[in-house]
């Protein structure tokens, strides 16, 4: 697939001891990019005996911080219906990785990251061009098993927001901060509307704090760092994929 081979080259994959194959999270981080909290989600993850697959979708495109806060975070571009796109591509890709149990995928993102996994989610993927890739068709979701949702925006120009409706269940952990300026939760449960319908189970967490709480250096009304609750995420992130009951087991290589 053309979009992981641009991807592959910024992608970090860290894994547990031992040979493998892991069940493997595949983390997509928000409209700032790969920040220093998504490390930390990962070594958790780590320490949970998953492997932890970090995609940058801004690094291989040559997009700096700055470019990205302006274009993207404010949805200039590259919107989550696009962006979904770099999360079909990753499954496809995590799935050629020796040391990733192709059976037992997560996704994970946050803020537009989440925007993006919850917008491929209502995708048929039966056409040319869903996602904007031609091979979108080509690619299955068998092997995700669930999706970890970090304040994900649900606002204008989302699917969710419409109500369109998911033609696959897939469980949900989801994380929405009762002031993030972006969603309320109530908006936040509309939108986890259509994944309910679809026979998901999903597990909302209404935590007492702002978009982006977990991110280390925000000072701002608006998002704010709490160092607090940021644990409490992570261990709720880790206890999640512990909670993934093993599929079939994948063939070991050899």
């Amino acid at each position: 697939m053309e979009r992981w081979r641009r991807l592959a080259p910024e992608a970090e994959l860290l894994t547990p001891s031992g040979r493998g194959p892991f069940p493997t999270v595949l983390l997509f981080h928000g409209c700032g990019g790969v920040r220093a909290h998504l490390h930390a989600y990962a070594r958790a993850a780590v320490s949970a005996g998953w492997a932890a697959l970090l995609v940058d979708s801004f690094a291989p495109r040559g997009w700096t911080r700055g470019f990205a806060k302006a274009m993207i975070c404010t949805g200039l571009m590259f919107r989550g219906g696009r962006r979904a796109g770099d999360v079909l591509a990753a499954i496809a890709g995590a799935r050629g990785l020796p040391l990733v149990d192709p059976d037992r995928l997560v996704l994970a993102g946050w803020s537009h990251g989440g925007w993006a996994i919850m917008d491929l989610m209502s995708m048929p993927l039966v056409r040319s061009g869903e996602a904007g890739l031609s091979d979108a068709p080509r690619v299955h979701l068998r092997g995700v098993r669930a999706a970890f949702l970090a304040y994900p925006y649900v606002g204008v120009a989302s699917a969710s927001r419409g109500g369109r409706p998911w033609p696959r269940a897939l469980d949900l952990l989801v994380i929405a901060p009762s002031r993030d300026h972006l969603a309320s939760v109530r908006r936040h449960m509309r939108a986890l509307a259509s994944a309910v319908a679809a026979g998901s189970e999903v597990a909302v967490w209404g935590v007492e704090g702002t978009h982006a709480f977990d991110e280390p250096g925000l000072m701002a009304r608006m998002m704010r760092y709490d160092e607090a609750l940021s644990g409490q995420a992570m261990e709720r992130f880790a206890d999640f994929l512990a909670g993934i009951t093993p599929a079939r087991p994948a063939p070991r290589p050899g």
